[in-house]
């Protein structure tokens, strides 16, 4: 009765990987897989079956090139998925991630100069376009995580241009350049090929940064913000939920994923209550949604005790 905060399945976001490729499993990732287009509403009915609202989609293609134009084909893995998603579970909610980082041949998430840097104002059409094609296929929400300037204002004028008022817009804005993105870069084929990601995600040691990358988002259009980690980095989403009234969206992120994992394969935890213990702490610090790949673990063992 006195309990301050609560996990619910329906707060849970499911992300999901689609692959032109054939079903298997994420090595880093224990429990994780990379779905084909026809198994991919298989596993959506195992989360609908456990209360689960929302997944969000990402692409593993087998054509890469500089521009990452698989990103935005109105007939790319993530179109082709979102088509087979909503055919038979119209009523799921499915995210989009907006990114180049999966489609490009040199794993940036925008387009790269001759001289290896990131051209962000170039990159803006091109997240525009897929977030265009994403909303064509049935999308419900575009999450842009590439954390380049403007591209929230850019997704969202291109969107409105093509009648896409209703579809809303989830940003990553505030992504670290974390290194607990490991293991996600190994399911998505995603990790740079040079250089790193630290010219355009934020520096970990900055926390105001992060609250004014926020409001940014939030006067450019944004409906929700995602704060990516979560556990590292929990300080900085009670400050974000203190400065919005936007929904915070925790994203509880793959090498916080495998730690538990790892540690719970060697008897070293117990998993059950360190999941909840860490989701709990993300509602604890602000968030209105958890976007985890303990998605159906944690719902399950909702299920299980009642709530």
């Amino acid at each position: 009765m006195v309990r301050e905060n609560h996990v619910r399945a329906d707060e849970l976001i499911y992300p999901l990987f689609a692959t032109e490729g054939k079903t298997e499993p994420v090595a880093q990732m224990p429990g994780i897989m990379r779905f084909s287009s026809a198994d991919l509403p298989g596993e959506v009915a195992k989360a609908a079956a456990l209360g689960i609202k929302a997944v969000l989609l990402f692409g593993v293609p087998a054509h890469k090139d500089e521009l990452g134009t698989g990103a935005y084909s109105d007939d790319g893995i993530v179109p082709r998925a979102i088509r087979a998603i909503k055919a038979a579970y119209p009523r799921m909610v499915v995210i989009a991630d907006v990114c180049l980082c999966e489609y490009t041949s040199h794993g940036h998430c925008g387009a790269v100069g001759e001289d290896g840097r990131i051209l962000n104002d170039a990159t803006l059409p091109l997240l525009a376009k897929a977030a265009v094609a994403y909303a064509k296929a049935g999308a419900d929400i575009v999450a842009p995580s590439d954390m380049m300037d403007g591209r929230v204002a850019a997704i969202r004028a291109a969107l409105d241009a093509e009648g896409f008022e209703d579809i809303a817009i989830m940003s990553y804005s505030a992504k670290f350049a974390s290194a607990y993105y490991g293991p996600f870069r190994e399911a998505a084929g995603s990790a740079p090929k040079h250089g790193d990601r630290r010219t355009y995600q934020m520096d970990p040691a900055n926390g105001r940064e992060a609250v004014r990358e926020v409001l940014a988002d939030v006067a450019e259009g944004a409906d929700f913000v995602i704060a990516k980690p979560a556990i590292a980095y929990l300080d900085v989403m009670k400050e974000i939920a203190s400065a919005t009234r936007l929904p915070v969206v925790a994203y509880n992120v793959s090498g916080e994923y495998s730690m538990v994992k790892a540690a719970a394969a060697n008897g070293w935890i117990d998993e059950k209550r360190v999941v909840m213990e860490n989701l709990v702490g993300m509602k604890r610090a602000g968030a209105k949604m958890i976007i985890t790949y303990h998605a159906l673990d944690a719902a399950r063992w909702l299920r299980e005790d009642g709530e």
